[in-house]
C-alpha cells in the first residue's frame, strides 16, 4: 500500500487539536509495512481489546510476530467517541453542578449568569484526547515491535487475512472490531438527522434544545451535561424508569436529579415520528397513552449498541455470529473456529473499556500460553465493577439482589445512607448509600452498589475484597481515614460483625471480662 492508497481519515473540526489525534491515531503519512511469513496473532481492530492484546503479547520480548490492523481510528472508542471525550465535558459540567449548589454552602453565586463557554469546553476536550492519543498510536505500537496495518482487514481463508492489497497469514487471530451506536427505526429520524457518540464530540456550538433518546449510562451521562452547559433537554426513556437495569433505588436518586435540574424526563416513552419544521426538528411520541410533541434543534440517540460484524468474511472462516450480539464466543473468548478469538463489544455483554482490557489480557493467556487448553482462563471468572459517571455517579459490583435471587442464593443486604456518613453530611452529598450484599449466614461479599459523587473510585475496594475472597470480618479490620465518605464500606462491615453478637456470644465475652 501506497500513501496515495491509504484512506484519509478527518475528525471535525479540522483544528490544530484533531489535526494532531489523527496525526497520532491514524496517520495520513503512514505506510503499512510488509507482512511477516506468519503472525502468532493478527489482531483486527485498535480499539481497547484490540490494543491491549496487541501490546501484551508484543511486549513480553519472546520474539511473538504481531500484527494489529486498524480501519480507522487507533484507540478506538475509548479515546476518540468515548471514556476521554464525554468525561471531560462531564467534568466542565459538573462545576456547573457545584455553582447550583453553592448557595447551600454559603456562598453566593449569581445563578443566572453562569457564562459556559460552551466552544471553550469542547476545544479542551479536543486538546486533552489529542494530548492523550500518543499512548494509542500507530508510531508507540510500531515501537513496541508490533506490525502496524491501517486499512480494512477481512478474512480471506482458514488462516489468512486480507488488509490494503496484502495479505497476512496467522496462526491465531483475535476480532476486536467493537460495536457502533444502534439505529433506531423511527420514521423520518434518518431524514431529519441526528447525533450519536460518534458525533456529539465534534459540536463547536451548543445546541439549545436537545433531545436525547435512551434513559441508559450514557443518555444520562449525556443529557446532565449537556443540561448543566446550557441546553434545554428533554430525555425519552422506553422504560418505567430511568437506568432500568440498575439498582430501582439508585437510580430513583439519579431521576431525581436529573428532573430537579431542569430536564424533562418522559417515560414509558414511544417515539413515533420526526419531522423536519422551521423551528428545527420535531418528535412526536406517546407517553402513558398520552401523545404529544417536543421541537429541538439535535437530536442525540443513546440507546443501544450493534456489534461491527460486516465486511469481515466472517463466513470464509466459520466464525459463527449475530447481527445483534456479535460474535459468538465460549468462556474462554474462543469462537466457533478454535483458532480465531475475540474480545470486547464485538462479543461481550460488558461493554466497558476495563471489560474490554480485562477480556484482551484473558485472550493473551488463551492463545499463547495454554498449550492443548490447559490453564485457560474464564471470562465468568472476572468480577466486573462498572460506574455511570451521572452527579452523583452509579457504581456497581458483582449481583444485584435480584439476581442472586434467581439462582437460589439467599442474601442478606446491609445498607449504609450517607446521611449516616460524617463526610457525605460535610460535603452536603447525604442523599446516596452503599449497599452491600452478601451471603446470607455468611461474610462473603457477592454484589454492591454505591451513590455518591465518589462512587466510581469507592467501587474499587469492594471490588478487591471479592476477587480475594476477603469478607466482611476482614474489611471491619481495615483502618479508614476520618473522615471520608469510603468510611461507609467499614460502617457496613462493622454493621455486619455487630450481626454476630448472639446471645450466647455476648455471655461469652462477658465470662472474658470477669477474667480479665
Amino acid at each position: 500500500m501506497t500513501n496515495s492508497d491509504l484512506e484519509r481519515v478527518t475528525v471535525r473540526p479540522t483544528d490544530e487539536y484533531n489535526q494532531k489525534l489523527v496525526s497520532y491515531v491514524h496517520p495520513p503519512n503512514w505506510v503499512n509495512p510488509q507482512p511477516a511469513d506468519v503472525y502468532d496473532l493478527v489482531v483486527i481492530g485498535a480499539g481497547t481489546a484490540g490494543l491491549v492484546v496487541a501490546a501484551g503479547a508484543a511486549g513480553l520480548d519472546l520474539g511473538l510476530k504481531v500484527a494489529l490492523i486498524e480501519k480507522h481510528l487507533m484507540g478506538g472508542d475509548c479515546l476518540n467517541v468515548g471514556c476521554v471525550p464525554s468525561k471531560t465535558i462531564i467534568r466542565s459540567a459538573r462545576v456547573v453542578g457545584e455553582i447550583w449548589d453553592a448557595k447551600d454552602l454559603g456562598v453566593n453565586i449569581p445563578q443566572h449568569n453562569i457564562d459556559v463557554d460552551f466552544p471553550k469546553v469542547m476545544a479542551r476536550m479536543r486538546r486533552i484526547r489529542a494530548d492523550i492519543s500518543p499512548n494509542d498510536s500507530a508510531e508507540r505500537f510500531q515501537k513496541l515491535g508490533v506490525d502496524v496495518f491501517l486499512g480494512s482487514g477481512r478474512f480471506a481463508s482458514k488462516n489468512t487475512v486480507e488488509v490494503g492489497g496484502k495479505t497476512l497469514r496467522f496462526k491465531k487471530a483475535v476480532i476486536a472490531t467493537g460495536a457502533r451506536a444502534a439505529q433506531l427505526s423511527i420514521p423520518g429520524i434518518e431524514k431529519a438527522g441526528y447525533l450519536t457518540n460518534e458525533t456529539v464530540f465534534s459540536l463547536i456550538q451548543r445546541p439549545e434544545r436537545l433531545a436525547v433518546i435512551g434513559g441508559g449510562p450514557i443518555g444520562c451521562e449525556l443529557a446532565q451535561a449537556f443540561r448543566r452547559l446550557g441546553s434545554e433537554v428533554v430525555l425519552f426513556h422506553s422504560g418505567s424508569h430511568l437506568l432500568n437495569k440498575e439498582d430501582a433505588e439508585a437510580a430513583e436518586i439519579l431521576q431525581k436529579v436529573l428532573i430537579r435540574e431542569g430536564i424533562r424526563v418522559v417515560l414509558n416513552s414511544k417515539l413515533e415520528e420526526v419531522v423536519t419544521v422551521t423551528e428545527g426538528k420535531r418528535l412526536y411520541f406517546s407517553s402513558n397513552s398520552h401523545r404529544d410533541s417536543v421541537t429541538v434543534d439535535e437530536i442525540l440517540v443513546g440507546a443501544g449498541r450493534s456489534p461491527n460484524v460486516e465486511n469481515l468474511n466472517l463466513e470464509a472462516v466459520g466464525v459463527e455470529y449475530d447481527k445483534h450480539q456479535g460474535v459468538k464466543v465460549n468462556d474462554y473468548l474462543q469462537t466457533t473456529n478454535p483458532k480465531i478469538y475475540a474480545a470486547g463489544d464485538i462479543c461481550m455483554n460488558w461493554k466497558f473499556t476495563h471489560a474490554a482490557d480485562a477480556a484482551a489480557r484473558i485472550v493473551i493467556k488463551n492463545t499463547l500460553f495454554s498449550p492443548f487448553g490447559i490453564g485457560r482462563s474464564k471470562l465468568s471468572s472476572l468480577v466486573m465493577p462498572w460506574v455511570t459517571y451521572t452527579d452523583p455517579e452509579i457504581a456497581h459490583v458483582g449481583m444485584y439482589e435480584h439476581e442472586a435471587q434467581k439462582l437460589g442464593i439467599e442474601v442478606t443486604t446491609i445498607k449504609i445512607p450517607f446521611s449516616s456518613v460524617d463526610r457525605a453530611i460535610a460535603d452536603g452529598e447525604e442523599s446516596g448509600f452503599l449497599k452491600i450484599h452478601h451471603k446470607k449466614g455468611s461474610d462473603e461479599i457477592i454484589g454492591a452498589t454505591i451513590v455518591s459523587s465518589h462512587a466510581g473510585e469507592m467501587i474499587s475496594e469492594v471490588t478487591t475484597a471479592m476477587v480475594n475472597k476477603l469478607g466482611l470480618s476482614k474489611l471491619s479490620s481495615v483502618i479508614h481515614p476520618y473522615p471520608t465518605q469510603a468510611e461507609a464500606i467499614k460502617k457496613a462491615a462493622d454493621a455486619y460483625r455487630r450481626t454476630l453478637l448472639t446471645s450466647n456470644t455476648k455471655k461469652l465475652l462477658g465470662f472474658l471480662t470477669k477474667l480479665s
